[in-house]
């Protein structure tokens, strides 16, 4: 049971995708929305519980990767599909499916990369799906316009080699893990009830996580830059 609780915050974050999917089909993309931000709670689970208990395995870590897939890739671009990206016809499909394939191949090489202790490669697929859950969450608050741009910004950040912080790594305390569950039902109520709000504080905070990767290359590009130039004055030195 000790080795297999984990797997169940994985397999629950799995039965969240799915639902949001059904829910998007059944055209109610708002409520499946929420449920991929709540998957984000969850999904902060499995992998520290994990670790707190000593039972990582190969076989949590690839089944959490086929949960996320479906929760952060399928879901939120059948639900920027079925709530904006519709009416751009075969455009807007295209940007849909290829949200979701940048996120199957964003997966595959956080599998096989070594060294994601403290950063991952690539925008990871949970912040990717969260930002366009929140952002169509946010279409009242948002131009509609805005929805392809943002997703093929996402979706390139997924594929490049900026690098972001891995929060997952980062130590809490085992009280936390009864808490997250809890705090994901919360905020799940909040978003129903202040759907034209809270979504958009949301949207806000995970694209800053997105935009702190690019301007972290951009710094280092710059230092390295600078260190490239000639000390100003060295000549007289």
């Amino acid at each position: 049971m000790r080795k297999m609780l984990p797997s169940v915050f994985t397999v629950g974050n799995l039965v969240l995708g799915m639902t949001a999917v059904l829910l998007c089909l059944n055209g109610r993309d708002d409520w499946a929305a929420i449920v991929v931000l709540a998957g984000m709670a969850v999904d902060g689970v499995d992998g520290r519980l994990a670790r707190a208990l000593g039972v990582e395995s190969g076989f949590g870590r690839e089944l959490d990767s086929l949960a996320d897939i479906v929760t952060f890739g399928a879901a939120p671009a059948a639900i920027m599909y079925e709530a904006q990206l519709r009416d751009l016809g075969l455009f807007g499909a295209a940007v849909a499916i290829l949200f979701a394939v940048a996120g199957a191949v964003r997966l595959a090489r956080f599998n096989i990369l070594s060294g994601q202790e403290r950063h991952f490669v690539g925008l990871p697929i949970t912040a990717a799906g969260g930002i366009m859950a929140a952002f169509s969450l946010s279409r009242g608050l948002v131009s509609a316009d805005w929805l392809p741009v943002v997703s093929l910004v996402v979706t390139f950040l997924m594929i490049s080699r900026v690098r972001y912080p891995n929060f997952k790594k980062m130590g809490l305390p085992r009280t936390a893990f009864a808490v997250v569950p809890l705090l994901a039902l919360f905020a799940a109520s909040a978003l129903a009830r202040a759907r034209w709000a809270v979504p958009g504080l949301i949207a806000g905070g995970v694209l800053l996580y997105g935009a702190f990767g690019v301007w972290s290359e951009v710094r280092a590009l710059l230092r390295r830059v600078h260190r490239g130039r000639p000390m100003q004055g060295s000549e007289e030195l």
